[in-house]
C-alpha cells in the first residue's frame, strides 16, 4: 500500500478511518516482511502465511511478534511488526463487514508477495511487463479493489452504479502510485533492498540488463527502458484521475484521501521525466515540502470542484507548484 497514502488517512472519518489505517499498517508489515535483508525465502514465505492466518486467529496473532522478534530493516517498520499483535486487536474492533474486506485484500496481497519470495529467492528480478502488471496487481492493485470496496460500504452517496464503475478503474489508481513509486526508487531499491522491478526484457531490449542496470556505460539503454514504464505511468494517471472525478462530491473526505497522492505522483513523474542525471548519481527523486504543503492547501480548496482539480493536477504535471508564503 503506497507511503503516499500515510498523508491522507487522518482525512477519513470514523469506522472508515480506522479501517484504512489498519489495512496500511498491515500492508506495511507485509512489506516489512517481504524486504527483510537478512531473512531466508523460505522464512520470509512462512511469516508471510503466518500473518495471513493471523487474521482469523487470535491466537496466532498474539504469538506473531515473538516469530519476528530477530527481523531487521527500516526501525520504525520493525517495530510496527513486532507489534503486529495490537494491530489485529484493531482489525477485530472493526465492523463484520470492513474486517471482511480488509482481510479478503490483505491476504490477497500476502499471497502475491509470498508467490514472488519464493519465485526469486535471491531478490525479486521481475522478467516481464506481463509479470510486472502482476507484481503491481498483487502490491497495489489489491489495494485499489480494497479501498473501493471500503467506499461502498462507508459512504452513502457511493451506490451500487458509483461502484460499479469506480471498480473498473481502481485497479488502475493504486498501480499508477506503485509504478511512480518503483520509478523514483531504482537505484535504492537495487543496491540496498535487493530488488529489481524494471523487467529484464525490457532493459536488454535497451542494451541493458538486470546486472547492469546501474552500470556507468549501461545508464542510456536503462533511462530507454524506463522511459516505457514512464509512459506505462502517465497513462495510468490518466485512468486514477477518471477514477477520482467519479467520486460523488458528497463524500468529501474520500475524495481528499485519492485527490492528494495523485497530485504528489504527477508532481513526482514530472521530476522524473526531467531529472536524467538521478539514476546515475543514485539520486531518489523526491518532491519539495514546499510543494507538499502547497498541493495539500489547494487540494482542500478544489476539492468540491472536478474542473478545480483538473486543473491543479495538470498544472502539478508541468512544473512545480509552490504558493509564496507556504514553508
Amino acid at each position: 500500500m503506497s507511503r503516499t497514502f500515510a498523508l491522507s488517512i487522518r482525512v477519513l472519518p470514523g469506522a472508515l478511518g480506522r479501517a484504512v489505517l489498519t489495512a496500511y499498517l498491515l500492508c506495511r508489515i507485509a512489506d516489512t516482511l517481504e524486504d527483510e535483508p537478512e531473512l531466508p525465502a523460505a522464512t520470509k514465505a512462512a511469516l508471510l502465511e503466518e500473518l495471513a492466518r493471523c487474521f482469523d486467529d487470535a491466537g496466532e496473532a498474539d504469538a506473531f511478534p515473538a516469530r519476528v522478534a530477530g527481523i531487521e530493516g527500516d526501525v520504525a517498520h520493525v517495530r510496527l511488526t513486532r507489534n503486529a499483535d495490537l494491530i489485529f486487536v484493531l482489525y477485530r474492533s472493526l465492523p463484520p463487514g470492513t474486517q471482511m474486506h480488509v482481510r479478503r485484500w490483505v491476504s490477497e496481497m500476502i499471497a502475491g508477495m509470498r508467490k514472488f519470495v519464493l519465485l526469486y529467492p535471491h531478490g525479486i528480478r521481475i522478467q516481464s511487463l506481463d509479470e510486472y502488471r502482476e507484481y503491481c496487481y498483487y502490491v497495489a492493485g489489491t489495494v485499489g479493489y480494497m479501498l473501493t470496496d471500503l467506499w461502498h460500504e462507508h459512504a452513502p452517496s457511493i451506490g451500487e452504479r458509483q461502484y460499479a464503475v469506480l471498480r473498473e478503474r481502481c485497479r488502475s489508481f493504486a498501480e499508477a502510485l506503485q509504478t511512480v513509486n518503483i520509478l523514483k526508487d531504482v537505484a535504492a531499491d537495487a543496491e540496498t533492498e535487493n530488488s529489481i522491478y524494471i523487467p529484464e526484457e525490457l532493459l536488454q531490449r535497451h542494451g541493458s540488463s538486470h546486472a547492469t542496470i546501474l552500470a556507468p556505460d549501461r545508464l542510456r539503454g536503462t533511462r530507454d527502458a524506463l522511459a516505457t514504464l514512464v509512459q506505462l505511468a502517465w497513462h495510468d494517471l490518466e485512468t486514477a484521475r477518471s477514477y477520482l472525478l467519479l467520486i460523488p462530491r458528497r463524500a468529501v473526505t474520500i475524495r481528499l484521501f485519492c485527490l492528494l497522492p495523485l497530485l504528489f505522483a504527477y508532481a513526482t513523474l514530472r521530476d522524473l521525466t526531467r531529472t536524467p542525471h538521478a539514476l546515475a548519481q543514485r539520486e531518489v527523486v523526491k518532491i519539495s515540502r514546499r510543494e507538499v504543503k502547497s498541493l495539500t492547501l489547494f487540494g482542500v480548496l478544489v476539492i468540491l470542484s472536478n474542473r478545480g482539480m483538473r486543473w491543479l493536477a495538470d498544472r502539478a504535471s508541468r512544473r512545480p507548484f509552490v504558493v509564496a508564503g507556504v514553508r
